[in-house]
């Protein structure tokens, strides 16, 4: 009997050892009451229930169990299923090119178009692995910055988890203010670029790059300004494909880590900011599937028939472009998102999304594509500064926007061109960026008025997507398809902030 008592002793002597190490690693995290959580749990799981209300009471964020499958939006059997890619091919893929080295959430939902998986794992591959003019670690840590705009907890988590294999400047997760001055000099370009990016000028080049202690090389900055980019557009498409955070196999009670649990999930679920925007707006119209299709041979009809003069082309771009104003999004510019985790990477969190064109305000001028378009004037100078990385966003961008199976949902043998530039267009159309050659007339009949919410919420204001928003338009649509719609809004969005970057980089280097 007393080995029996000894047993239980050191059995009790070992688990608080280990509960009081974790605790030291919470504590030094700014987390320990969650650790209290799931310490009490353990040694009492009758009293899980009652410490969870009592930590919501006190305001602590409690970590909630996982929906299954890769996204909250899309069942877990449906993606399987439309996966055009095999899964030996998807492992391989993701061993030689994704970050965590498997395949994970975001690779399994982006698998539905496998072509284009294949040149976005390569293009980050290089972007965050291969030689280039900022070292690895930095690299990673600028990758948290973007994504911590949005508060994206699943891109967040990914690059600290980078940091732990890596090693090195662990301190520098503890916030923005424990990196390098260097690093954090790109706060301004970063909140600017993931949020108005038209505002950027040859004068914010021109603090980062003068001379020194703290300067930044072009080469170094036109890299920064790709991750930057990169991965505000993906929090994008996180937020729009409603990608479930990865749940630690090592984690056999289905609750987040203790890193990722404090992290805004922005209850992807949740209704009420749809419910508010859309009651703000017009009620929500969704088009059949054979309405959308008449509009769309109507459109190529008459575009055959009479092309629309250069003056009304413009009117109809400066039209739905101030129509844009009215397009969802309520008040959420004056919103306050909790904070989370992911704050620590984020200076003036109150800087947000507005719109381009505002009532009553000097706007912007308009960015005309035909004086600085990615083709003609992009492609070249990123890469020049950075070697062949203008050949893999150009092949992404290519592949994105020429990406069809020639359906839309049951029907066959259809040419989806001009709905894909539609969307494409229309990302652009709310950043200030105008095509001479495209009639805007097409976006209003194409893109009905709950698929603009959309588009306007995932690309402006990501984290604020919800499944609601998600479900109500293209009722009729595949959902391989709506995640093609977010490869588009991903890329257009992607290209606009590097266009707007690149132009003023071309100014301060003429």
């Amino acid at each position: 009997m007393p080995s029996f008592y000894l047993l239980i002793g050191c059995f009790f002597l070992v688990f608080a050892n280990i509960a009081e190490s974790s605790f030291r690693l919470c504590q030094k995290w700014g987390c320990t009451s969650k650790l209290l959580v799931l310490y009490s749990s353990l040694a009492n799981p009758v009293s899980l229930s009652a410490a969870l209300v009592l930590s919501q009471e006190k305001g602590v964020r409690v970590p909630r169990p996982f929906s299954s499958g890769p996204s909250a939006f899309i069942p877990k059997e449906e993606i399987v299923e439309a996966s055009q890619v095999d899964p030996q091919t998807e492992q391989i893929l993701a061993e030689a090119y994704s970050l965590s080295g498997h395949v994970d959430h975001l690779t399994q939902v982006m698998g539905l178009h496998p072509h284009y998986l294949e040149s976005f794992l390569r293009s980050q591959f290089y972007l965050l692995r291969m030689d280039g003019p900022l070292p690895l670690h930095c690299r990673h840590y600028i990758a948290i910055m973007a994504a911590a705009r949005h508060q994206c907890s699943f891109l967040v988590s990914l690059h600290v988890r980078e940091f732990y294999r890596m090693g090195m400047c662990l301190d520098w997760l503890k916030g923005l203010q424990y990196a390098p001055q260097r690093l954090r000099n790109l706060n301004e370009i970063n909140k600017i670029l993931a949020h108005r990016p038209w505002l950027i000028t040859k004068e914010h080049i021109q603090n980062l790059v003068k001379t020194g202690e703290h300067s930044w090389s072009l080469a170094e900055l036109v890299h920064a300004v790709v991750i930057l980019a990169h991965f505000h557009s993906l929090a994008s498409f996180v937020f729009g494909s409603g990608i479930n955070p990865q749940v630690d196999p090592q984690n056999a009670n289905g609750f987040q880590s203790v890193f990722i649990s404090d992290n805004c999930t922005c209850d992807l679920a949740s209704d009420h900011h749809l419910d508010r925007d859309l009651s703000n707006t017009s009620p929500v119209t969704t088009d059949s599937l054979e309405a959308l299709m008449d509009r769309m041979k109507r459109l190529q009809e008459e575009r055959e028939e009479d092309e629309a003069s250069q003056e009304e082309m413009a009117t109809r771009f400066e039209k739905e472009k101030k129509e844009s104003l009215l397009v969802g999004s309520g008040d959420m510019k004056n919103e306050v998102m909790p904070t989370s985790k992911v704050s620590r990477f984020v200076e003036d969190a109150t800087f947000g999304y507005q719109h381009f064109a505002r009532h009553g305000e000097d706007n912007p001028p308009t960015f005309r594509a035909q004086d600085y378009s990615w083709e003609d004037h992009g492609f070249s100078l990123v890469n020049r500064l950075y070697s062949d990385i203008g050949l893999l966003l150009d092949d992404k961008f290519r592949t994105a926007c020429d990406l069809t199976y020639y359906n839309m949902a049951s029907h066959e043998d259809v040419d989806t061109t001009m709905l894909r530039r539609a969307l494409f267009n229309y990302v652009h159309c709310m950043y200030g960026i105008r095509y001479d050659d495209y009639d805007y007339g097409e976006v209003n009949q194409l893109l009905e008025r709950s698929l603009k919410v959309y588009i306007k919420t995932v690309t402006c204001y990501p984290e604020r997507t919800t499944r609601r928003m998600y479900d109500s338009y293209w009722c009729q649509f595949r959902h391989s398809e709506k995640v093609h719609v977010n490869l588009l809004l991903m890329e257009a969005r992607m290209q606009a902030e590097l266009l707007y970057t690149l132009r003023a980089i071309t100014r301060y280097m003429t």
